[in-house]
């Protein structure tokens, strides 16, 4: 099962402006914690969960390309460099068997 609301955003190393690297992450988390749909001005922001019913292989790569796509259109400063998929451990949580949480790491042009 992915849960796709704890995704984890690392941001790759680089030089970055520490107030631009702060302003993109936090428009990322919110990008990628919010379900598309559920903003009432805009229904497309937000990570489509529809692929979750699907087989776990398949929903990894349509994650994967749901967050390149909404990456490109809503934080063009960011680019994905890859979608990781956790299990066990996430920060200071355990997880349950079978979960997994996508880790999109991303670095700045």
């Amino acid at each position: 099962m992915v849960i796709p609301e704890n995704t984890v955003v690392e941001l790759d190393a680089g030089s970055v402006e520490d107030s631009r690297a702060k302003e993109i992450f936090r428009n990322l988390q919110v990008l990628y914690n919010t379900r598309a749909g559920e903003q009432g001005l805009d229904r497309d922001f937000g990570i489509d969960w529809n692929p979750l019913d699907y087989p776990t292989e398949s929903v990894k790569a349509l994650m994967a390309a749901e967050y390149v796509r909404k990456t490109e259109r809503y934080e063009p400063r960011a680019q994905i460099i890859r979608v990781d998929w956790v299990s066990g451990m996430t920060g200071d949580k355990k997880l349950e068997n079978g979960i997994m949480v996508p880790k999109v790491v991303v670095s700045f042009g």
